[in-house]
Order: C-alpha cells, then sequence, then structure tokens
C-alpha cells in the first residue's frame, strides 16, 4: 500500500472512527436475516403448498442470481468504489424482503430468489461478502488480517444464530392468533428493514481511494493462475455444500426426526455458535501451523462427522454429531478468505474474492435442486452423505495444491 493510500485511509478512519467496525455492524445485520429466512424459507415454501423440491430448486436459483452477479462484482468491482457497490446491495437486500413477502406464485419466487440477495445456505454467500473482504484486507496489516477476518466471520455467524433462532416468532405469533401464512411472511419484512439498516450502516464508511482500485481492463494479472486453481477448487468444496444448505438440512431434520419450526431454529442457533467460536480458534491455530492447514485438518472431521449423523438412530445422537460437525466446519472461513487475500497483489483483492466466490456459487447454486430431488424420491441421506465424501476429497486436493504457496506472514 503506498504512503498516499495509507494517509488517505488514516483520514477516512478518523473521520469515521473505524470503517471495519461498520463493515462488522453490516454484517451481523445481513446475517442476522440470512440466519432467519434460511431456516424459515422451507417451512413457508411448505406453506405455500410446495415440496422439497421446490425447496431446493428456490435455493440452487438464489444461489445461482448471487453466482451472477458476485461475477458482476468482480468486472465492476475493479473500476467503481466497493462502498458504492454496497449500498446499492442493501437497497437490493430490501427489495427482496418486500417481494418475498408480497408474492405466493412459484415462478415469481423463483424470479425474486433469482434476482435478490435470499441466502438460503448457512454460510455468507453473497455480492456482499468480496466488497467487504476488499475493504477490510485494505484496512489490515498482513499480521493482523487473518484475526480481522476470524471477527469478521464471528460477527455474521453470531448473527446468524440469532437470526436461526427468531425463526421460532412465526410460532409463537400463530400461537397467539395471527395466520400462520401472515406470520411467516412477517419475517421477510424483517429482512426487508434489515437491508435498509444496512445501508444506514455502510453510508459512513469512507470511499476506497483509486490507487488501490486496479487501472487497466483486466480485472487479474499476476496471480490469475493461483485464483483459477482455487476457483477450481472451491467449486467442488462449494457443490458439495450444496448438498447439504441449510434449508434442506432443516428439512431433513423436520421428515427424518419429526422436529418442529422452534426446535429447529434452536439446533441452527447452537449450531451457528459453535461457529462463530470457532473462527477465533481458526485464527490462533492458523497462526502455528499455517492457514492451508488449519484449512484441510479442521475440515476432515466435520466431514466425518456429517456423513455419521445420517447414520445416527436418534435425534439426540444426529444433532450432537452435527453439533460437533458445525464446531469444526466454518474453521476454514476466516482462513480461506485471508489466504485468498494474501496471495494476490493488492489491485487484485476484489477481483480475487469475486472470481473465488463465483464459482463457488455457481458450483453451490446446482446441487440444491439436485439435493431436494433425490430427498423427493426418498433417498434423504444420500445427499447428507454425498456432501462428507465430496469434500474430504476437496481437502486432500488443497493441500496437494496449495501447502508450498504461504502468505507473507509465514514466508
Amino acid at each position: 500500500m503506498s504512503p498516499s493510500t495509507r494517509a488517505a485511509m488514516a483520514t477516512g478512519i478518523a473521520a469515521t472512527r473505524d470503517p471495519v467496525r461498520h463493515i462488522f455492524i453490516a454484517r451481523g445485520l445481513r446475517d442476522f436475516g440470512d440466519g432467519l429466512v434460511a431456516v424459515l424459507l422451507p417451512a413457508y415454501l411448505v406453506a405455500l403448498g410446495f415440496g422439497a423440491a421446490a425447496v431446493g430448486a428456490v435455493a440452487t436459483t438464489a444461489l445461482l442470481g448471487s453466482a451472477l452477479m458476485t461475477l458482476g462484482m468482480g468486472f465492476v468491482g475493479t473500476r467503481v468504489d466497493p462502498r458504492l457497490l454496497l449500498l446499492l446491495a442493501a437497497l437490493l437486500m430490501a427489495a427482496t424482503g418486500l417481494g418475498f413477502a408480497a408474492v405466493a406464485g412459484f415462478a415469481a419466487i423463483a424470479a425474486v430468489a433469482l434476482v435478490g440477495t435470499i441466502n438460503p445456505s448457512a454460510g455468507s454467500v453473497s455480492i456482499f461478502a468480496p466488497l467487504e473482504q476488499a475493504l477490510l484486507t485494505h484496512a489490515a496489516a498482513d499480521a493482523k488480517r487473518t484475526a480481522i477476518f476470524a471477527r469478521y466471520s464471528l460477527v455474521g455467524a453470531l448473527a446468524a444464530a440469532l437470526g436461526a433462532l427468531a425463526a421460532a416468532a412465526p410460532d409463537a405469533m400463530a400461537a397467539a392468533g395471527m395466520p400462520p401464512l401472515l406470520a411467516l411472511r412477517s419475517a421477510f419484512l424483517v429482512y426487508a428493514v434489515l437491508g435498509v439498516a444496512c445501508f444506514l450502516a455502510y453510508r459512513p464508511i469512507p470511499p476506497l481511494p483509486a490507487a488501490d482500485r486496479i487501472g487497466r481492463h483486466a480485472p487479474l494479472g499476476p496471480s490469475r493462475g493461483i485464483v483459477m486453481r482455487l476457483a477450481a477448487l472451491f467449486c467442488v468444496d462449494s457443490f458439495a455444500g450444496g448438498l447439504a444448505v441449510q434449508s434442506l438440512l432443516a428439512l431433513w431434520l423436520f421428515e427424518r426426526f419429526g422436529l418442529s419450526l422452534a426446535e429447529a431454529g434452536l439446533f441452527f442457533f447452537w449450531s451457528g455458535v459453535l461457529s462463530a467460536f470457532s473462527f477465533p480458534v481458526a485464527a490462533w491455530l492458523a497462526a502455528r501451523i499455517g492457514l492451508v492447514n488449519t484449512m484441510v485438518f479442521t475440515h476432515i472431521p466435520s466431514s466425518l462427522c456429517l456423513i455419521a449423523a445420517t447414520l445416527a438412530p436418534t435425534a439426540e445422537v444426529a444433532l450432537g454429531l452435527l453439533l460437533l460437525r458445525s464446531a469444526l466446519s466454518q474453521m476454514d472461513v476466516p482462513t480461506r478468505s485471508s489466504y485468498v487475500m494474501a496471495v494476490v497483489t493488492p489491485a487484485e483483492r476484489t477481483a480475487a474474492a469475486s472470481f473465488t466466490a463465483v464459482p463457488r456459487s455457481l458450483a453451490a447454486a446446482a446441487s440444491p435442486a439436485l439435493a431436494g430431488a433425490v430427498f423427493a424420491a426418498g433417498y434423504q441421506e444420500l445427499p447428507l452423505v454425498a456432501c462428507g465424501v465430496l469434500k474430504i476429497l476437496y481437502d486432500f486436493a488443497l493441500l496437494a495444491a496449495f501447502r508450498h504457496i504461504r502468505p507473507p506472514e509465514e514466508r
């Protein structure tokens, strides 16, 4: 980062006290909304008369829309200030909540899912992520980068856990006399309000200096090869994850063990809490064994827990294994983001974050519809087993390809 850029960033920080804080606030707000709707989406679609195949199709459509918009961010974000794009994305989030609350037909729901920001997964698969990551990396020194990303992920996971817990509210509202469908729709109005709150949170962030945005036509330059290889591997991981997105996992728990909406919300709350507090542990571990090793050697046991949960004889055993999985499965999130930002040049960061996120979103978009169809055919556990197996294969491939490519702080 140039001295003039550091001076500009310091001026911006003085003006707003802390741009990182505003990004954290916005991340918390939108992830609360994501956690809420990820649990409620299958219940809402079932209440409208749709089945498992439709749940999977809507999840696929939402992830596909996120992928296409994130791809656009990769091109536009190298020339346009990421702050402006975040403000526009927040307004789109508000419009998405209003759209879901207003429509009832499958085609209309799918259209809103395609062009909106709804997130049916437990992770931050959205157009917000690459823009926020680029701004955070510009504001952090190399030695602090992974810790910043760990706190960023911690905020998001805790907020998503609270959102999942709040998914019990429509049941309580229905018990108090509100029509059940209206109670479910009200959650999407809350999502719209959270989009407006995100807009207000992003406004004080200073613009990214033009010197730190790429000044040529190609969004990727010297790091193209690394980014393409990472993107190819992330495709495998995300396709696997799409077989067990949170909405489908909730549907599996509803049908396999008869969990209520409140019980599922409570489970996903504790699942999110465990994931959240794994992020600081991931940063601590990465400082000792490296980013790539942390990604791989925490991921493999989590996949084994998922496979084992499909064989569990009781709900208690299955939920215990899934909670153990939650304590391990997301430790690669801050380390992966930090690693991508570290191994590319500063001018390539927005593009690298986008171009590694897009294949992940596209691959994740393909699998929920497939998983929903398999689920509807009576093979409810097969997508979860396939998810675990594919993720283990991805981990070994990542270790083989990148164990010798180290970020600056590990050299």
